[in-house]
């Protein structure tokens, strides 16, 4: 059994230096059992290159990492075949047929299969689950871009990994096909307890998403909480906005909920339209990512998830 006390992924003074060149600074968080956490920062962060170091893909120069228990650098292939990864794109034969190749790659991960997590997923309740039951007995080279990049995510999660990779899981899905797979991601997380450490450029997804985002920028975490978190922190105060009587109010908070509350209290169901508006992700980021590339503040909730 596994012991939802342990994190899946522990980090802790990760650097990687390239020749003279430091790419990541000492980066340190941690990922919990069914637990979605969301890497954000601008090309060139380090992003990539710490999740290729998680994947056992590449070697750290320094730092502690420890994944499903075990150091990724020596990871075997009964520790790889717990981890799914979705990159953002591979190759393949264009000849293959969707069902075909999952059961393929399925049987792979049969000799792995214990009695708390069986392996693989059932073919068609896969292809099932990313939508793509009327499109099974395709060939891969006549699948759309969104099709194929539902097959991408079948292909990661087939071996029901307990930590899965996603690298812009939803680059080229239509806007159905996106809320879709939103809803599988919750399903991962929710009802199976797969912990998800994914990429996105997309800020509202990562919202929608993750239950903690990690900002990194210039190589370090300058960021670690929920979206909600790290709004409060960087604005400071909510707007508070509603009704009572036609007449539309507006107030600056720094405690919303306390201000509702008291207002409900005081004007009962006269109060309509109610709205609390914080700081948007994209405003928080921004923000964040100024101040550390200023040199301002940079260690915005991290104490708060225990990194140090």
């Amino acid at each position: 059994m596994r012991d939802p006390a342990v994190p899946v992924v522990r980090v802790r003074g990760l650097r990687m230096r390239y020749g003279a060149n430091d790419v990541l600074h000492g980066v340190g968080f941690e990922a919990h059992r069914g637990e979605v956490v969301c890497l954000l920062g601008p090309n060139g962060a380090g992003k990539t290159t710490t999740i290729e170091i998680l994947e056992g893909f590449r070697m750290r120069s320094a730092g502690e990492v420890s994944v499903l228990g075990a150091d990724p650098a020596h990871g075997g292939e009964d520790w790889r075949a717990r981890l799914g990864v979705v990159l953002q794109s591979w190759r393949d034969h264009g000849k293959w047929r969707v069902r075909e190749l999952l059961a393929h790659l399925g049987r792979y991960y049969a000799p792995y299969s214990t009695p708390e997590i069986p392996r693989p997923w059932d073919a068609d309740e896969l292809i099932a689950a990313v939508g793509l039951t009327e499109h099974a007995h395709k060939k891969l080279k006549n699948l759309s871009g969104g099709q194929r990049r539902r097959l991408d995510v079948a292909i990661g999660i087939v071996g029901r990994p307990e930590l899965l990779f996603l690298d812009e899981p939803t680059a080229g899905f239509d806007p159905e096909a996106r809320r879709e797979f939103h809803d599988l991601v919750h399903r991962l997380s929710d009802e199976l307890d797969t912990t998800i450490l994914l990429t996105t450029h997309d800020l509202d997804e990562a919202e929608k998403l993750a239950d903690r985002i990690l900002i990194l920028n210039g190589g370090r975490i300058v960021a670690d909480g929920s979206a909600d978190a790290l709004s409060r922190q960087v604005s400071g105060e909510a707007e508070v906005r509603w009704s009572v009587g036609g007449r539309r109010f507006v107030h600056l908070t720094t405690e919303a909920t306390k201000f509702v509350y008291d207002l409900f209290k005081q004007h009962g169901d006269a109060v309509s339209d109610l709205e609390v508006r914080r700081a948007s992700l994209e405003d928080t980021y921004m923000t964040l990512v100024h101040r550390a590339e200023t040199g301002g503040e940079t260690q915005l909730g991290l104490q708060e998830a225990g990194v140090r």
